[in-house]
């Protein structure tokens, strides 16, 4: 995530502070930052983690394929954001 929180414009070191990377992702996502409050909230936490993630995949200019690979391959898709030739849109 360092690298794809990098790409966006956020301070890349942050995102593996395990709360912070929670902000990280909603600034990454332009969600709202009080929707942190929601991963602690149980079954609600499930479907933001969809929401941000296709946000986060769109905003990278990828589709639903990216957004799955990010739900249960993290540890291939973040890296493929990271340092592919993927452009954050803002």
């Amino acid at each position: 995530m360092w690298k794809t929180a990098s790409k966006a414009g956020q301070p890349g070191i942050l995102a593996c502070i395990p709360i912070v990377q929670l902000f990280i992702l909603m600034m990454i996502a332009k969600k709202p930052l009080w929707w942190v409050l929601l991963f602690f909230v149980p079954f609600v936490n499930i479907i933001v983690v969809v929401i941000v993630l296709n946000e986060i995949s769109n905003r990278f200019g990828r589709g639903v394929g990216t957004t799955l690979g990010l739900i249960f391959l993290p540890f291939i898709f973040w890296p493929i954001l990271g340092f592919g030739d993927a452009e954050y849109q803002h």
